[in-house]
């Protein structure tokens, strides 16, 4: 049985974003887990949005509703998953920058201005380029042709 709302002007069938902080906190207050569902999906959606945030504002003050934690924990869950693949996302750009280059991994270090030793630290995701880099690498990569001779030479492997 899904959660009915009272004095809210709002169904659970809504879309969770359209929802008043109300209907949120009862849903998180007095529904059962089943009912938790369109919350989490959104959660999913969107890590950082509006629903995400008025649900941690509601965790931190509702501190002994046992919900609370477990919303709490989910929201660092997914943002730490969410901000997972987002450096994937950066090594990836990185990776088909040099690629699309069709230069060595060194050559291209020193098209972007920087060395081959921090380009290889990008390539890994041991250290994320700032905006400014990642956008001056993209740039390379899109402005060199590849080339498959210079493409050949481009034997990198990333440890």
């Amino acid at each position: 049985m899904t959660l009915a709302f009272r004095n809210v002007d709002a169904a659970f069938t809504d879309a969770v974003k359209t929802w008043p902080y109300e209907a949120l906190v009862e849903t998180m207050e007095r529904g059962l887990i089943g009912d938790w569902t369109p919350i989490l999906d959104e959660l999913r959606r969107e890590t950082w949005g509006t629903v995400a945030r008025k649900v941690q504002r509601w965790a931190s003050m509702a501190s002994e509703e046992p919900a609370a934690a477990f919303f709490a924990l989910a929201i660092e869950h997914l943002r730490q998953r969410t901000e997972e693949a987002e450096r994937a996302e950066v090594v990836r750009r990185v990776r088909d920058s040099i690629e699309q280059s069709g230069v060595t991994a060194a050559e291209f270090a020193l098209l972007v201005g920087t060395s081959a030793s921090r380009m290889s630290t990008y390539a890994t995701g041991r250290v994320m380029p700032s905006a400014a880099m990642l956008l001056r690498i993209e740039r390379a990569g899109a402005q060199r042709s590849v080339n498959p001779e210079a493409a050949s030479r481009n034997l990198v492997t990333w440890a």
